[in-house]
C-alpha cells in the first residue's frame, strides 16, 4: 500500500471514530453532564449539521489551493476540534464542538477521493478511494468498541484524547508522506456550482441520499433488532456489533474492486438491489440467532461495499468540479442517515417490531437503484447522440 494513501487511511479512521463512537457513549456522557439521553442524542444531530454545512463551504473557500495544504488543514481541525470535547465543561460547549467536529468531515473525503484518484495506479482508482474508506470501516471494526469500553469502564473524556491523538497523527502522515500535487487550474465559485444545474448532480445525490438510507433503516436500530427480535443479551450486541464491521471491512474493498473491473452504474445497481434482498431477509429471519448474526456480517459487508462506486460516479460526473462534487456526496451520505432513521422508526411508532424498519430499507435500497438505472439511461442516451 501506498504511504500516501494510508496517510488517508487514517484520516478515515479518525473520522469514523469521532461520527460513530458517540452512540455508544450517549449514556456516559448524559449521566455525567445530568442530562436525558434523548437530549444527548443531539450531540449526533450537531456532528451531521456539521458535516452538511462543512462539506460544500470548505470545499469552496479552499478551491484553488494545493490538494496537500487542504488536507494538513482538515486534518489540523479534526485534532483541535476534538480536543475541545476533552475539556468542555457543559453540554452547550460539548454541542458547539461536536458541531465544529463534523466540519472538517465531508471536506476531507471530498478531497481524499480526488487525490486518491490521482494517486491509483492507472485501472484503480476505485480501489485507492476505497482504501481511503477503510478506515472508517476499521473505526467501526475496531475503534469504536474500544472507544466505547473505555467511555464505559474509565471516562468519556478519554476516548476523544484518543481521536485528536490520532488526528495529530493523521496530519504527521500527510505532512512527510502525501506528495505535492499541484493545484488544478483556478475556478470561480460560480463555476463550481454551475455543476449542480445538471440533472446528473442531482440524480446521483438521489442515489446516495435515498439508496443508503436502507443502510441506516437497519443500522440505526440494529441493537433493539439483536434484543427484543433476536433474542440476544444486551451484553452481547458490541460484541455482534465487531461482526458487521468485520463486514464492512470486506465490503468496502470488493466495492472498490467491482466498480475499477465494472463501471459505477452497474455496480451501485447491483450493490443495492442485493441489498434490498438483505434487508427482506433481516426482516424474515432475524428471529433465528444464528441467521441473524449471518446476515449482520452480511448486510454489512453489502452496505459498505456501496462507498467507492458512488464517489467515484460522482467524480466521472463533475468533471472540472471534483472536489466540490466529491464532497456534496459527503453532505448527502448523511441526509440518508436521518432519513433512514426516521423513516425506518415509522413502523415503530405504528407498533411494529424492531424488524420492521427493514422494509422500508428495501424499499429505500429499490429506489436508489431505479435512480442509478435512469442515470444510466441518460447516459447512454447522451453517448448515442454523440456518436451521431
Amino acid at each position: 500500500m501506498k504511504k500516501s494513501l494510508l496517510s488517508l487511511m487514517l484520516g478515515g479512521l479518525t473520522i469514523g471514530i469521532t461520527e460513530f463512537v458517540m452512540m455508544g457513549l450517549l449514556p456516559d456522557i448524559a449521566s455525567d453532564l445530568k442530562i436525558s439521553i434523548p437530549v444527548a442524542g443531539y450531540l449526533i444531530s450537531a456532528y451531521a449539521l456539521g458535516v452538511v454545512i462543512g462539506a460544500p463551504l470548505i470545499v469552496i473557500i479552499a478551491r484553488n489551493a494545493a490538494p496537500k495544504k487542504i488536507l494538513l488543514i482538515l486534518a489540523a481541525m479534526l485534532a483541535f476540534f476534538n480536543s475541545l470535547s476533552i475539556i468542555a465543561p457543559f453540554y452547550n460547549l460539548l454541542f458547539i464542538s461536536r458541531l465544529l467536529s463534523g466540519l472538517p468531515h465531508g471536506a476531507f473525503f471530498g478531497v481524499g477521493a480526488v487525490v486518491a484518484t490521482r494517486l491509483a495506479d492507472k485501472g484503480k482508482e476505485a480501489q485507492a478511494i476505497s482504501i481511503m474508506f477503510s478506515g472508517l470501516t476499521v473505526a467501526n471494526l475496531a475503534g469504536v468498541p474500544i472507544g466505547t469500553y473505555i467511555g464505559h469502564n474509565f471516562a468519556w473524556r478519554y476516548t476523544f484524547i484518543i481521536i485528536a491523538f490520532i488526528g495529530m497523527i493523521t496530519f504527521a502522515a500527510l505532512y512527510f508522506w502525501m506528495p505535492n500535487l499541484e493545484a488544478k487550474a483556478k475556478e470561480t465559485v460560480k463555476s463550481q456550482l454551475q455543476f449542480f444545474k445538471k440533472p446528473e448532480a442531482w440524480l446521483v445525490i438521489l442515489i446516495t441520499a435515498i439508496g443508503t438510507g436502507g443502510l441506516f433503516c437497519w443500522i440505526s436500530y440494529i441493537a433493539p433488532l439483536l434484543t427484543e427480535v433476536s433474542q440476544f443479551q444486551a451484553s452481547d450486541v458490541s460484541y455482534i456489533l465487531v461482526l458487521a464491521g468485520l463486514g464492512m471491512v470486506i465490503g468496502n474493498l470488493i466495492g472498490g474492486k467491482l466498480t475499477d473491473r465494472f463501471s459505477p452504474e452497474i455496480t451501485i445497481i447491483a450493490i443495492l438491489l442485493l441489498l434490498s434482498v438483505d434487508l427482506m431477509l433481516v426482516y424474515f429471519f432475524s428471529s433465528y440467532q444464528y441467521v441473524s448474526l449471518l446476515l449482520v456480517f452480511a448486510t454489512g459487508c453489502i452496505s459498505f461495499s456501496i462507498g467507492a462506486p458512488i464517489q467515484m460516479l460522482m467524480i466521472k460526473t463533475a468533471v472540472g468540479a471534483e472536489m466540490i462534487a466529491s464532497a456534496a456526496i459527503q453532505a448527502a451520505f448523511n441526509v440518508g442517515n436521518a432519513l433512514g432513521a426516521f423513516l425506518g422508526g415509522l413502523p415503530l411508532v405504528a407498533g411494529f417490531n424492531y424488524a420492521a424498519p427493514n422494509l422500508v430499507g428495501v424499499i429505500m435500497a429499490l429506489s436508489g437503484a431505479s435512480f442509478t438505472f435512469v442515470f444510466l439511461q441518460r447516459k447512454r442516451r447522451v453517448l448515442k447522440l454523440q456518436s451521431i
